[in-house]
């Protein structure tokens, strides 16, 4: 039992790694990244109302294996790298105009040179599996030790170092505050999000340390400007993907750092899209769960926002559900939803509606009400 509870939180591992093997196999195949987005979004549908409690033994400790579930994360950065160097492969063959050729090493067959296709979906899949590195980083980035300077370099393979700081020191203290790029007001669709949180989260970085600097006496272009650095632990990515194709190559890298940060964007949306907090200590109210068991797993759990809130440097196998606002499905799905700005709404009002009568203050129903009139056309069903 303790084996197969750490266990299934290799989804994200294990599909990596058939993603790197399937673009390598080339042909078709490279479009696995794809497929098994695809399938997982179907997994997630259909098990949407199957709900687990942290597995805890008889006198209450976890059964989470703390080096385990931490070496398979400091694992994942090797394997988002291997990801950026089977893409810059096979970008190279196709600028290089290598011959489609069917060769095979050892026992292993695999496509030789790439389709113009074939290569869009290998940049697609290289995306999305890049993009969920997102969970690793975000775990990483509440440890204060070697696993934040890890989580630095997963998001830098996304182009977006400045997350680990700006998550810990504004995103999780200002949550749910006109003063968090990351929450996303009512009446905001993903896509105009996906901007005004990555570039809010970067600016709140960049004045962090143009501060820091200056109390100390130091010009911003400084070596100890973690800002400025985070951005340099992009360029290994950048000369690779020059290096491997000029134009195309960069407009592949671009592709894949859109895409990701879409992702990353999109989850911050969906866990706090429209709630509302006016002062006082972040509570369970202040986000939206999405627990149901695939995204659980999936997501090691990224998913109880609820609980993670509240205890931000607890380890994500022991979050846990707290009674906190649902939507009622899984991430998955609900991304779908978002794709589409009026179905989300649609779908969002209801809930919203509930946590306006069920879980805000006086002052936070005031600010739902101003909000529900000035984005929505209508006030919310209580005063």
């Amino acid at each position: 039992m303790k084996f197969f509870i750490n266990a299934r939180y290799l989804i994200v591992p294990i599909s990596s790694l058939i993603t790197i093997f399937g673009i390598f196999i080339g042909s078709t195949y490279a479009w696995t990244g794809v497929i098994l987005f695809g399938l997982y979004t179907i997994i997630d549908t259909l098990t949407k109302d199957i709900h687990l409690k942290a597995e805890i033994d008889d006198d209450g400790n976890s059964y989470g294996i703390k080096i385990f579930q931490y070496l398979v994360m400091y694992v994942m950065l090797p394997v988002f790298i291997t990801i950026q160097i089977i893409l810059a492969w096979r970008i190279y063959q196709y600028t290089s105009g290598v011959v489609l050729q069917n060769l095979s090493l050892g026992s292993i067959e695999y496509q030789n040179g790439i389709s113009g296709i074939n290569l869009i979906g290998a940049v697609i899949s290289s995306a999305l599996w890049a993009g969920l590195g997102i969970i690793y980083g975000h775990e990483l980035s509440h440890n204060k030790k070697e696993g934040f300077f890890v989580s630095r370099l997963i998001m830098a393979l996304s182009g977006a170092s400045h997350f680990t700081y700006a998550h810990v020191y504004n995103h999780h203290l200002d949550l749910g505050h006109e003063d968090d790029p990351a929450t996303a007001p009512r009446g905001r669709n993903v896509y105009l999000h996906t901007w005004l949180s990555h570039a809010g989260q970067s600016k709140f970085s960049f004045d962090m340390e143009a501060k820091k600097l200056k109390n100390q006496g130091k010009s911003f272009i400084n070596k100890d400007n973690r800002w400025l650095l985070g951005y340099f632990y992009s360029l290994p990515s950048i000369f690779l993907f020059i290096w491997s194709g000029g134009l195309v190559g960069l407009v592949a890298l671009a592709a894949v750092w859109i895409l990701s940060n879409f992702l990353l964007e999109a989850l911050n949306f969906m866990g706090h899209y429209g709630l509302i907090r006016k002062d006082g200590a972040v509570e369970h109210r202040h986000s939206w769960d999405n627990d149901s068991v695939f995204t659980s797993w999936f997501f090691i759990e990224i998913g109880r926002q609820c609980d993670h809130h509240v205890r931000g440097e607890t380890y994500f196998w022991e979050l846990d559900d707290v009674g906190g606002p649902n939507y009622g499905i899984g991430y998955f799905s609900l991304f779908v939803l978002t794709l589409y700005p009026p179905l989300f709404r649609k779908f969002v009002h209801k809930h919203l509606d509930n946590w306006d009568k069920n879980f805000a203050t006086d002052e936070e129903r005031l600010i739902a009400n101003k909000f529900n009139i000035d984005q929505l056309g209508k006030a919310s069903l209580v005063s």
